[in-house]
């Protein structure tokens, strides 16, 4: 994006590509899919990162969802809305989303490299010279740091940006995982593994004082729990974790009062009330978590209806309504999505991306600190942030 809008200002313009082919990364956003933006307004849209929203508001007013909706379109490719008001190529394929920001950039005076990973920035008399690429100078007034976090580093992204930027002087804000699973104490998730659960509550307790709570899908792994409402729960996890001992609670029924679970679960008991209570709580959970259920509670789901004391049935709706895991740690900043942390805001013009302490240098995407929710956000920043830095850099 940053190169294509350089270029259509005028710019020569030369592509640095580390990996074998551009858009590696971006091809595996959203499972192959590529969830682009979100359609929320601008306010919503800000109440989503988690670092430094407020630092995107002037890229925003200049390149927002809307136009970056209108960028691809425009360009044969057309966009469908689908629940959370999460944007997607109609196609589904985020390779035709690589495809139109490679024509886009090649179309206008853009030259990529590829297997060129940069070493280092070149600086003289204060002012940007140009970059090291291999054993190679390449001289440029401009340049604009596009390097991306330090996850998944087998797409390239293995945090090059932050050693460079440190390098010439600019503050690092401490790299942490975003938007990453999150290993569990408990063995029991490894039998159930692959398991979703839709339209569930969950909130994050330290030290028994609530944190943060998420309403949605969530999901079951070997090693813990992921799924969109725990990667958004994720990175306050992380920093939190530091602190302290932290839990996760699981409302299963969170469209009900405890009181409406216990009567829900009452007339269930009166309507099969010759059957086992396995029976009758697979009409209230998925039949996997069944016999994990009734482990945890210490009862027996041979049990007849009839058999239930009172104060084993309220054990049946306490964990119903909250049903405690305790983190252990999250998964290993490689797994992550997103990357939290990197160049400091403070030190970057937000009308233009470029350095405050160097003149040529502009930012762009992950590499600064800026991190958001699941949803379209973190993609759009980049390709706002990208807009904004090649605009800068076309016009200087």
């Amino acid at each position: 994006m940053a190169a294509g809008r350089a270029g259509e200002l005028g710019k020569r313009v030369l592509l640095l590509e580390k990996m074998g082919r551009v858009g590696v990364k971006l091809s595996l956003t959203g499972k192959g899919r590529c969830n682009l933006t979100n359609s929320g307004d601008l306010q919503t849209f800000i109440k989503h990162y988690r670092h430094n929203g407020k630092f995107l508001y002037n890229a925003f007013a200049k390149f927002f969802n809307d136009d970056l909706i209108s960028f691809f379109e425009s360009r044969g490719l057309p966009m469908v809305e689908e629940r959370g008001r999460r944007i997607f190529p109609a196609s589904n394929r985020a390779q035709e989303v690589v495809r139109v920001l490679r024509e886009y950039a090649l179309s206008h005076r853009t030259r990529i490299q590829i297997h060129s990973p940069v070493e280092e920035i070149l600086v003289s008399q204060g002012k940007i010279r140009g970059v090291i690429c291999g054993t190679e100078e390449v001289l440029a007034p401009q340049v604009i740091l596009a390097t991306g976090g330090a996850s998944y580093p087998q797409t390239g992204s293995t945090g090059d940006g932050y050693r460079m930027a440190e390098k010439l002087g600019h503050t690092i804000r401490p790299i942490k995982p975003a938007l990453v699973p999150l290993e569990t104490e408990e063995d029991f998730v490894k039998d159930l593994q692959g398991l979703s659960l839709k339209n569930v509550k969950v909130t994050l307790f330290a030290a028994a004082r609530k944190i943060e709570e998420e309403f949605g899908e969530m999901l079951f792994t070997h090693f813990g729990v992921s799924g969109p409402i725990i990667l958004s729960l994720s990175g306050r996890a992380v920093d939190e974790m530091l602190k302290g001992k932290l839990e996760l609670a699981i409302d299963f029924k969170p469209a009900l009062t405890w009181e409406q679970v216990e009567n829900r679960l009452m007339r269930e008991m009166q309507a099969h009330h010759k059957k086992e209570m396995a029976n009758i709580l697979a009409l209230l959970l998925p039949k996997r978590l069944v016999p994990i259920f009734f482990q945890r509670l210490g009862l027996s789901p041979y049990q007849k209806v009839h058999d239930l004391r009172r104060s084993e049935r309220k054990q049946i709706v306490s964990l119903l309504k909250d049903w405690r895991m305790t983190i252990k740690r999250p998964r290993p900043l490689a797994e992550a999505i997103v990357t939290a942390g990197g160049v400091d805001v403070r030190e970057i013009n937000p009308s233009t991306m470029e350095s405050g302490l160097i003149p040529g240098l502009y930012f762009c995407g992950e590499v600064i600190d800026v991190d958001g929710r699941t949803g379209g956000y973190n993609l759009q920043a980049a390709f706002s942030t990208g807009w904004v830095a090649g605009e800068a850099a076309g016009k200087a």
